[in-house]
């Protein structure tokens, strides 16, 4: 016949678990994470170059490299555990709207540096992200990009196209017409891709002193919105 003792009655897979985690390895992990998210959150500012710095953006970078080493040191001895957080991470959406592709590169970043720490990889996770971090900041500032400019020109009647044609192709290294607009009865409407030569825009005025333009006006253009 069993017996059942005092330990038996206490006996818990929970209390298994807490003497099972290494609180050590855990707060190294913890430790080198926020080290590793710090020097992203610091290679993010030095390297940006949008129209608007976000700090929460970059704060929330140093918080997912955290989060994410959390997440898989407590999935990492539970089979179960894993396969329940995948089931509960499938169903989040996030919407927040990425436009710049160098935030997409931040965020995999974040999310890889904080696996490796999580799984204990601590040298591989030190060496890499001082690689990328290096690669970042000796390639994203010192290659410049030349953003073509949107021109859009409004006129009376299309006799002063040629005019305009003129001014444009003489004053730009490279234009493209993007589309034309024509109203019955209104005034038409241009837009042109150029190229301005050393960001000269002083041919902005010969283009205004033709006789039937109304107005004309030049936007920088990064391919994903105008500023």
């Amino acid at each position: 016949m069993d017996t059942t003792n005092f330990t038996d009655i206490f006996k818990s897979s929970f209390i298994e678990k807490t003497s099972a985690f290494s609180l050590t390895d855990a707060l190294i992990g913890l430790f080198v994470s926020f080290i590793i998210g710090l020097f992203i959150y610091a290679v993010y500012k030095k390297t940006f170059s949008g129209v608007i710095y976000s700090h929460t953006f970059n704060i929330s970078l140093m918080i997912m490299t955290m989060a994410t080493a959390l997440i898989i040191m407590g999935i990492s001895s539970n089979v179960l555990l894993s396969l329940g957080m995948v089931g509960a991470l499938s169903i989040v959406r996030f919407r927040t709207p990425i436009k710049d592709p160098m935030d997409l590169v931040f965020l995999f970043w974040s999310i890889v540096s904080g696996i490796l720490c999580g799984a204990g990889f601590i040298p591989l996770v030190i060496v890499g992200s001082i690689l990328i971090g290096l690669v970042l900041v000796l390639f994203v500032n010192r290659i410049t990009i030349e953003n073509p400019y949107l021109l859009i020109i409004k006129y009376a009647d299309s006799t002063v196209e040629d005019a305009m044609e003129k001014v444009i192709s003489s004053q730009s290294k490279k234009h493209a017409l993007k589309s034309k607009s024509v109203m019955p009865g209104e005034e038409l409407e241009v837009t042109y891709e150029i190229r301005v030569k050393e960001n000269d825009s002083n041919f902005m005025n010969d283009l205004t002193a033709i006789q039937g333009v109304k107005s004309a006006v030049m936007l920088s253009y990064d391919g994903n919105f105008t500023a």
